[in-house]
């Protein structure tokens, strides 16, 4: 079969578990990136089948949050939480920035590599003084390096746990700043002794692209006054409690009267 670098594909031997988009190809080894899961990986051409792939998934993940949100604009108006989304991937970027374009929400989007996020986080965070810091990007657990509980055998969760870190220097208060961390695989226990408030993964597997930013969404629209609803917000990412978990804080939504 005719495989070219852009052909969307599922891999034979895994079952066509997952699809992805072949981004170069060296003789007969393709390099391929999830479509929908943040991922890398490489595959011999002859395992390849191409597939069709929309993103159809995003307009029902954005009509869900919409479903989600059961606010009163007869008599109210309401400012949700301004979001900074740091990501290592420019194509996740772009397209959770879109996610959060159609569900109306204030977010700003940086594209950094991982390794570069620590040591500039600060300044971010003073520039731009937003409610919730999504870290995220690209990640993933190598057994043959350690043990899981050991920080180098990740591909990239040590710097998302030092960028947590810097950034609880600047705000120490989990309500004040909400903080979404970690992609694939990531060091979950780590990243929540950190600081965070979200962090993927528990059970150590992938996560949908746009994970981060539907937990991100779900905060922004969440009461500034009121506990939030932490499984029912963790339910609505796509893995659920073995993709992502937290703990519970306040929303960053206020409310005001009269519209």
């Amino acid at each position: 079969m005719d495989i070219k670098v852009g052909d969307y594909v599922t891999r034979i031997s895994h079952k066509h578990d997952m699809i992805f988009r072949v981004i170069s190809i060296e003789e007969d080894i393709c390099y391929l990136k999830g479509a929908n899961v943040r991922l890398y990986a490489d595959s011999d051409i002859e395992d390849l089948v191409k597939t069709d792939f929309k993103e159809s998934d995003d307009k029902e993940v954005v009509e869900r949050i919409k479903d989600s949100t059961n606010l009163d604009r007869d008599d109210y108006f309401y400012l949700p939480g301004k979001i900074l989304h740091i990501d290592g991937d420019s194509e996740y970027l772009d397209r959770c920035l879109k996610y959060y374009n159609n569900v109306n929400l204030m977010a700003m989007g940086i594209c950094e590599d991982e390794v570069d996020v620590p040591r500039n986080i600060r300044n971010y965070l003073e520039e731009y003084n937003p409610n919730i810091l999504v870290i995220t990007g690209h990640d993933a657990y190598y057994k043959k390096k350690g043990g899981i509980n050991d920080l180098n055998s990740y591909k990239n969760s040590i710097n998302f746990v030092n960028a947590v870190k810097e950034a609880r220097k600047f705000e120490k208060s989990h309500d004040k700043l909400i903080i979404i961390a970690g992609a694939c695989q990531s060091d979950y226990e780590e990243l929540i002794r950190a600081g965070a408030n979200f962090a993927s993964s528990p059970k150590r597997i992938n996560i949908h692209a746009l994970d981060p930013a539907i937990i991100a969404s779900r905060m922004s629209l969440s009461d500034i006054n009121k506990d939030i609803d932490l499984k029912n917000i963790i339910a609505s990412t796509k893995y659920g409690k073995e993709g992502i978990g937290g703990i519970i804080t306040k929303g960053t939504m206020y409310m005001g009267y009269p519209r």
